[in-house]
């Protein structure tokens, strides 16, 4: 089913300016035209104050500020308009224990890159598609880090 994904404001995060040009062309192919950029995750989450995001794309080694921080940050910040939005950490790292800090971190999808336009678009229609309901225990406030599995799973 096609997407209307004209409105939806995009914020990507990334210290390589042609990382963030490159994605925000794959996402204009996609049909995202309201997209913002940021170089850090100070400066993004400054735009999050700013904006108020729909989905947000972020790298994880940056800084001052990286990617995971700006994520924790995102999820516990009172002052954050939203946060319950949907987070896609890209990373070229990916250790089980990375892959475990950003879900703690309450990271929605995780990207490895390189990635191909597939990639992306497949955890933009997941977080669309499969949304996970957020968990708030205390200690951890993001979606839930248990994936349903149905009979037709890969993984038991």
């Amino acid at each position: 089913m096609p997407y209307k994904l004209n409105s939806v404001r995009i914020l990507l995060i990334d210290d390589m300016r042609s990382m963030l040009t490159l994605t925000k062309s794959v996402l204009g192919i996609f049909g995202f035209k309201d997209i913002y950029m940021a170089s850090n995750g100070e400066e993004g989450f400054d735009m999050v104050m700013e904006h108020d995001p729909d989905l947000i794309i972020t790298d994880w080694m940056m800084e001052p500020v990286n990617g995971l921080e700006f994520s924790e940050r995102v999820r516990r910040d009172p002052m954050t308009p939203n946060p319950y939005v949907p987070i896609i950490m890209m990373t070229g790292f990916s250790s089980k224990l990375r892959v475990e800090q950003a879900r703690d971190a309450g990271i929605t999808e995780f990207l490895m890159k390189p990635f191909s336009s597939r990639d992306l678009y497949t955890r933009i229609h997941t977080i669309i598609e499969k949304p996970r309901q957020f968990v708030d225990s205390g200690e951890f406030f993001g979606p839930d880090r248990r994936r349903k599995r149905t009979p037709d799973s890969r993984h038991p």
